[in-house]
């Protein structure tokens, strides 16, 4: 292996996982702004805003398909022709979306080819994070894997930074009938420039075949409880992180009627905290141990649950920012250690499945609710009743997270790259 092996893996995780998350979030952000103007004008606000929050939640359904599909290719033909078959996949449909007619010009088939395509988002994000994952940590040296895995996790934080800005800036310079009509479009045609520079990218880090002919077959049948209890341990992040984005961003310029551009900044520098803390708790894990650090921000999350939302509903700029950035410190240490921690639950011939089934089961399970639930307990309950919600997430996945220890110490090779030869290869670096 040459010496900028590792520079050219980390790069190409960084910049597909920045492009694959883009594409996701910039549905989530206008979902909350626009969507329910654009394809379900018929409906009432609360309706409508449940009605794109519904389509968003589809993206989630496509998740385990791509994790299963793709985790099958990663374990047969090898990490990097999963990465950009899943890049590719993701900037088509999301291109299209920037094309999609809305419902005044092709009535019901709008929604309806937006829910289709907003599948097709997911399945392609389902695929990148086991790609992702363990290209990086498969060229990582063992004391080092949840700092490599940290690249990861920091691929969200910038598509989301990028996602917000652009958001933003079109909030902020367009008039509202003009980013309402077509400004919201922009950000979605932009996915093709960012995914042909992500497809080079990982085009340039080199991955070879896994081992197992039927992976899938093989999670289900001997790991299966590890799966499913993995898949537990991540919900409680996944429910936090889009009540703190995705359902904090409708919530504020919807019910509390705060300006879409000041929202948006506030958003921007939490997601710079949360990168921070994400960082941090990569490098925590690698000294302290994956469970330890990940245990530590699911307690703090249980204890910022229940100040988080009135901090929110406060609609004062400073206390919302307090409300986000302790969430955000949450998280960040939840999900740092997670690029490391998953597949170090499998062995190397199914480690692709594996890792990547356990995540999007949990990112279905929590993400895809998590705004719907939120919205609908607020209309039906109040806001306060949301707190709870993000309690009874974190609780669950506090009991996951304890059951799984067993098994990740049965689970956890020695030696990543030593267990998968077959796994990486270094040729032609």
């Amino acid at each position: 292996m040459s010496g900028n092996a590792p520079a050219r893996v980390i790069l190409a995780v960084l910049i597909g996982s920045t492009t694959e998350f883009y594409d996701f979030f910039i549905y989530g952000t206008a979902a909350a702004l626009v969507f329910s103007h654009t394809f379900f004008p018929h409906l009432s606000s609360v309706n409508g805003l449940l009605a794109a929050f519904s389509v968003y939640a589809v993206g989630f359904l496509g998740r385990p398909t791509g994790a299963v599909l793709f985790g099958h290719l990663g374990d047969r033909v090898g990490r990097k022709r999963v990465l950009i078959a899943s890049l590719l996949l993701m900037g088509l449909s999301t291109t299209a979306v920037g094309l999609l007619p809305g419902y005044p010009a092709w009535g019901v088939w709008a929604p309806v080819t937006l829910t289709g395509l907003r599948f097709l988002q997911g399945v392609g994000l389902g695929g990148e994070f086991g790609g992702a994952a363990l290209l990086a940590i498969e060229h990582a040296p063992p004391d080092r894997r949840g700092r490599y895995g940290a690249y990861v996790q920091l691929g969200p934080c910038l598509g989301f930074a990028v996602a917000t800005g652009l958001f933003w800036a079109l909030s902020r310079f367009l008039p509202s009938s003009a980013f309402l009509s077509w400004g919201w479009r922009l950000p979605f045609l932009a996915s093709a420039g960012l995914v042909a520079l992500a497809v080079r990218a990982a085009d340039r880090a080199d991955g070879g075949t896994g081992a197992d002919r039927a992976p899938l077959a093989t999670v289900l049948r001997h790991h299966l409880r590890p799966l499913l209890l993995a898949a537990g341990a991540v919900v409680s992040g996944s429910v936090f992180f889009y009540v703190s984005t995705t359902w904090a961003l409708a919530h504020a310029t919807t019910d509390l009627h705060m300006p879409r551009t000041r929202m948006l900044e506030l958003l921007l520098v939490a997601n710079v905290i949360l990168g921070g803390a994400t960082y941090a708790g990569a490098l925590l894990s690698d000294r302290y141990g994956r469970r330890p650090v990940i245990r530590c921000g699911m307690i703090a999350a249980l204890l910022w649950a229940l100040p988080l939302i009135p901090l929110l509903d406060t609609a004062r700029p400073s206390l919302v920012l307090l409300g986000l950035a302790g969430a955000m410190v949450a998280l960040g240490l939840l999900h740092g250690p997670v690029p490391a921690f998953l597949p170090e639950l499998f062995p190397a011939g199914v480690r692709c499945s594996g890792s990547s089934l356990s995540y999007n089961l949990g990112s279905l399970t929590g993400g895809a609710l998590a705004p719907l639930v939120a919205t609908r307990l607020t209309a039906d309950v109040g806001s306060y009743a949301v707190g709870w919600y993000l309690v009874a997430a974190c609780c669950c996945s506090l009991l996951c997270l304890r059951a799984l220890a067993k098994h990740a110490k049965q689970l956890e090779p020695v030696e990543l790259r030593a267990a998968a030869p077959e796994a990486i290869s270094y040729s032609g670096q």
